[in-house]
């Protein structure tokens, strides 16, 4: 009996051992089913940019966005970037996007020039704007109230600003007088009011115009002063002319309208409200964090000169540029007056504010 009892006591735990193991197989395999099926399951969607790996639109504001959007929807939505055109160039990614080349674009309205009519009256010259935070606010109100034709065929979800852009120059830059016959790298509307000043625009992304001012192709450029440390511009120019009159620049981040309609509409919805939050915690201000940044390393570790013009000077630049704007509401008629309106009563609002 004792023979036997020992046996049957043998098989007895090796029933259950094998019993136990098919259940953790079990409960794996009903576990993987449920990782994939969520992964089969979310949305995945390609973000192309022109910026560099490391500059904050990608570091802070794309890689940012993409991570609410992810946990807002809890993980049914997968935005993967591909910064530094290595999906499309700057000036095709919004009809990449049209096309479907990618999911979602970010990049600039003024890369082309023509294409977005209405928007360009958040870019002309002689309409202040104190800040980024400034004019990201005017830009995104007054394009909701405008709602041109022009960002229709996409679902426009985000508009930032990068509010006042200066010069920085090979050459000192003091008066009117100096920026004549400069070639300054410009791109849009930034290319004609440079022309009223007398200098000769030079139009090219910003991905191209380090080597342009190493080569000496151009001798300046009109931007924000971001660029120059996180293009490195400060490393070849020498000179800040604070021209904040000249310059606004609008970026977009904006969907292909069918993939769009794809998303359940629940999601569209929380993908709306967290675009919109991400875009007051973290987008409008954006610009204003990095020029901070950069100014101060471009005079401590660049050397550069800040030159500040005369109130007498900057008037006569004022006054050199105003034929863009009247320029601007003939040809765009009712249409361009309404939204110059829009733009000036929205600034002065918002200048009050930031």
């Amino acid at each position: 009996m004792g023979k036997f009892g020992n046996l049957a006591q043998t098989i007895f735990i090796r029933g259950l051992l094998i019993l136990a193991l098919l259940f953790a197989l079990i409960i794996q395999s009903s576990c993987v089913g449920t990782v994939s099926a969520e992964k089969e399951g979310a949305i995945e969607l390609k973000l192309a940019h022109f910026f560099p790996g490391t500059h904050p639109a990608e570091t802070e504001l794309v890689q940012g966005w993409a991570e609410a959007i992810k946990e807002a929807t809890n993980g049914r939505i997968i935005i993967t970037s591909y910064p530094g055109e290595t999906l499309l160039k700057a000036a095709d990614i919004y009809k990449g996007v049209v096309d479907g080349i990618c999911d979602i674009g970010l990049s600039c309205f003024s890369y082309n020039p023509g294409r977005f009519p209405e928007i360009e009256a958040f870019e002309q010259p002689g309409i202040v704007y104190k800040n980024s935070k400034v004019a990201s606010k005017v830009a995104w109100e007054g394009i909701q109230e405008l709602n041109p034709e022009s960002v229709k065929d996409t679902k426009l979800l985000m508009v930032i600003a990068t509010g006042p852009g200066d010069l920085f120059t090979k050459k000192p830059v003091n008066k009117l007088e100096d920026i004549i016959g400069m070639q300054i790298r410009a791109t849009g509307l930034t290319a004609e009011t440079l022309q009223l000043t007398g200098a000769i625009p030079v139009g090219m992304p910003q991905s191209e115009a380090y080597e342009a001012l190493s080569k000496g192709i151009v001798t300046g450029n009109l931007a924000p002063i971001e660029v120059l440390k996180t293009w490195k511009h400060g490393e070849v120019t020498r000179y800040i002319t604070r021209t904040p009159f000249l310059y606004n620049n609008l970026f977009y981040i904006t969907m292909n309208l069918d993939k769009w309609n794809s998303i359940p509409e629940e999601l569209q919805d929380i993908i709306v409200d967290t675009t919109l939050k991400f875009q007051d915690e973290v987008g409008i201000g954006l610009w204003d964090r990095q020029n901070e940044d950069a100014l101060k390393w471009a005079i401590e570790e660049e050397g550069m000169e800040v030159i500040d013009l005369s109130d007498e000077e900057m008037a006569r630049w004022i006054k050199a540029v105003e034929p863009m704007l009247d320029k601007y509401i003939e040809e765009k008629g009712e249409t361009g007056s309404k939204a110059v309106d829009i733009a000036k009563r929205l600034a002065e609002k918002y200048n009050k504010v930031y």
